[in-house]
């Protein structure tokens, strides 16, 4: 195309994601990543996945290899309504229910169907860089609400909706991306109070909910929302694909749920059939329970192992000390740049995420996010190694 050729106003300010970017870095051989979210290879049931796809195909396959409603398999909705009840703790029925192209799409289609351009949302500070991305395609206002070891702060979140008005509040509750924080029950009703004082949407990303390897569970926002002004977004990609791209959203308002099927019609017409009912076979045969308790053991382990390295790491000035979930978010001496430190990192063969690009307005360049789902212990140990030769430097 000619040099001159003119693209999308919303797309002029919002850059590729940095995670994304992260993979061409560690692409290099050798290199250990603590960058992206990946589940670890070990977590991902292929021998399962595999027979239960193969006997679905067999039993079913004209129909699930035909195009579906967008509306999502009746009987996943089914399966979905008795998991929801008993791993988030709160109340639903089929209609209420749309399965999607993973949680992000069920945000995706909350701001489509919830938000105009120049509207105002507010967001944790820091937050998830793809929620953000979304945001800015959406051509929204992104206030973020400063957040302390607790998560987002209650005043502070009452002060910014006084001032901002605005049309949507955006968070991640629990083992929060990028820092790993859970956010404590009492804020969790304060939130669900605030959003029927002032008529705010709560968008409730609940990605890690069940990957606690300490503490006790907690009920979602949701389970606080006497009004219907929480939308909850869950997903299956941490806890059985990622590639399978399956989550859903639990809306109690019809309107709002019927204009988001409708932009899912223009968006992907509806959610793959087969990898619904692969879902679905993990709810109605009871496989997700045990795989989920044995990926927490893996995980708590892999994270513990992490956190003793911090401990012993000199230029680490703090970092969270998460109950579950995927990430540490750590902070280097001030003064240290994470973003500058990350080549001499790539260099002695690790890598991790800056902080600074989860910070809506950037600064804190002195953090950064490690992952520790995606290593066994001893990658883990040698690349926590190599980061502390790294931050020497």
């Amino acid at each position: 195309m000619s040099e001159t050729q003119r693209y999308s106003k919303r797309t002029e300010h919002v850059t590729g994601s940095a995670i994304r970017e992260l993979f061409k870095l560690t692409a290099k051989p050798g290199v250990i990543s603590f960058g992206g979210g990946n589940p670890s290879p070990a977590a991902l049931p292929d021998d399962i996945v595999s027979d239960i796809s193969r006997e679905l195909v067999a039993t079913n396959g004209k129909v699930l290899l035909q195009y579906g409603m967008t509306e999502g398999l009746p009987s996943l909705r089914e399966a979905l309504v008795p998991y929801i009840d008993q791993e988030f703790k709160f109340k639903t029925d089929v209609n209420s229910i749309l399965p999607v192209t993973g949680s992000t799409q069920a945000f995706n289609l909350l701001l489509d169907a919830y938000t105009d351009p120049g509207d105002v949302i507010l967001t944790e500070n820091p937050t998830f860089l793809g929620a953000t991305q979304a945001m800015r395609l959406h051509e929204l206002q992104v206030v973020p609400v400063e957040s302390d070891d607790e998560g987002l702060r209650m005043d502070a979140l009452e002060e910014a909706i006084i001032k901002h008005h605005p049309r949507m509040l955006y968070t991640i509750p629990t083992f929060q991306n990028p820092t790993g924080v859970t956010l404590p029950l009492e804020r969790r009703k304060k939130i669900a109070q605030l959003a029927e004082k002032y008529n705010v949407l709560v968008a409730e990303d609940d990605p890690y909910h069940s990957l606690r390897y300490t503490g006790q569970s907690l009920p979602c926002i949701k389970s606080f929302d006497q009004a219907g002004n929480v939308a909850f977004m869950g997903s299956f990609s941490k806890v059985i694909s990622p590639g399978l791209r399956v989550g859903f959203l639990a809306c109690d308002d019809p309107r709002l749920m019927r204009k988001c099927v409708i932009c899912k019609q223009s968006d992907d017409l509806h959610t793959a059939n087969l990898n619904q009912a692969i879902v679905e076979a993990y709810l109605r045969r009871g496989l997700l329970a045990p795989h989920v308790a044995a990926t927490c053991q893996r995980y708590g382990a892999q994270m513990n192992c992490m956190l003793e390295a911090l401990e012993r790491m000199d230029g680490v000035q703090k970092f969270t000390r998460p109950e579950g979930g995927l990430f540490i978010f750590a902070w280097l001496r001030e003064g240290v740049n994470a973003t500058d430190q990350l080549m001499k990192a790539v260099d002695k063969g690790v890598a991790y995420v800056p902080g600074t690009y989860f910070y809506p307005d950037g600064g804190h360049d002195n953090t950064l996010r490690l992952n520790f789902s995606n290593a066994d212990i001893p990658t883990i140990q040698r690349g926590m190694a190599l980061l502390a030769e790294a931050l020497k430097a």
